[in-house]
């Protein structure tokens, strides 16, 4: 079997880097078959676009990488509880699995928030397991906070 906590380790990885630019500390990870297809961190103040999420970065790189829309079979590793954009794009990319490390109970759109997956307009919800590597995820978020209050 993988060890699912490698590709949860290289999602925090990018979240660190998107901290790092300045971007609120999220990374993402798709895979497929066992391997990497695509990784991204946050991207919204870099590219001035409010869609430049990891989550959408990563399903747009998979998508032009393996020409197709559709990543049937792809498993999705994120820092962060998706929020409801990246929860909609995740099934409309039907992505097979969800894997989350922190909730979000402000911004998130799985677990919190509208709950998109249980929504009967959903057309397809991804498996969702949540609370990978939730602490160290945490950390990084309560961390970049922390440390731009102190810059304000």
């Amino acid at each position: 079997m993988v060890n699912t906590n490698h590709f949860m380790e290289l999602a925090l990885a990018e979240a660190r880097s998107a901290g790092a630019r300045g971007e609120v500390p999220i990374g993402a990870v798709l895979v497929l078959d066992h391997a990497v297809v695509a990784k991204a961190g946050n991207r919204t103040r870099e590219l001035n676009d409010v869609t430049a999420h990891a989550e959408i970065a990563v399903i747009r790189m998979a998508c032009v990488s393996l020409g197709q829309e559709r990543l049937t079979g792809a498993d999705l590793y994120v820092t962060l509880e998706p929020c409801t954009m990246c929860a909609a794009a995740i099934s409309f990319a039907r992505i097979r699995r969800l894997y989350y490390g922190a909730e979000d109970p402000k911004g998130g759109g799985v677990d919190n928030g509208v709950r998109f997956y249980r929504q009967p307009t959903c057309h397809h919800a991804p498996d969702v397991y949540s609370g990978m590597a939730e602490q160290d995820a945490a950390d990084i978020l309560r961390e970049f906070f922390q440390q731009k209050r102190i810059e304000d």
